[in-house]
């Protein structure tokens, strides 16, 4: 009942209500990077959600579009800004993905949305994490997130989508909290990105 109803239900009411509460900030932050940033507040990316439909992943532009003599992206590490180091240290570049809850892309609590192109290297466990909606945070996030390898970053998806449960999801809410306010490795670092997947464990 959690699972096909009520989360969903939550997600709604929780995602709603958070919208509202930090508006002031949302607001801020978005005057803030428009004036920095040259008018680009958002970073939009396409991601497979459940059953791998691809959305649009929203999050607040925290680094710039610097490229190479080659042409190519520079390293996250060298296209963050000062600015963007503070978002980022503070979770709030995640903040707009709230948007993505409430229309129903994302949860509040689930394995986090990687890249289109690694759908590809799934074998068929891995690909069970893509059963249930993707969240803003989970479990693979507050037991290390890039601290730990992809094997254990998988499992822990998988062992979540194999248990969800109320009691599961608030456990890793107040986790994340906890995590966000000790700034103990929640968000992804610029500085220690974690290695592209490539389809070995």
């Amino acid at each position: 009942m959690y699972r096909f109803v009520c989360k969903r239900i939550l997600d709604f009411l929780v995602s709603l209500i958070l919208i509202i509460l930090l508006s002031p900030v949302f607001i801020a932050t978005a005057i803030i990077l428009y004036i920095q940033n040259k008018g680009a507040v958002f970073f939009i990316q396409k991601r497979p959600g459940k059953n791998e439909r691809i959305f649009s992943i929203i999050k607040f532009k925290t680094m710039t579009d610097q490229r190479g003599l080659d042409g190519q992206l520079l390293p996250d590490n060298q296209r963050i800004t000062k600015l963007g180091r503070v978002i980022r240290k503070l979770s709030v570049d995640e903040l707009p993905q709230l948007i993505n809850v409430l229309i129903g892309d994302m949860s509040l609590i689930g394995p986090r949305p990687l890249l289109v192109r690694y759908l590809p290297l799934y074998d068929e466990q891995q690909r069970k994490r893509h059963l249930v909606r993707p969240g803003i945070t989970g479990l693979a996030q507050v037991k290390g997130r890039n601290a730990i390898s992809w094997k254990e970053k998988f499992e822990y998806d998988c062992f979540y989508v194999a248990n969800l449960s109320f009691l599961l999801d608030v456990r890793i809410a107040a986790l994340t909290v906890l995590k966000v306010l000790k700034r103990d490795g929640v968000n992804q670092s610029a500085d220690r990105p974690m290695q592209p997947f490539t389809g070995e464990n």
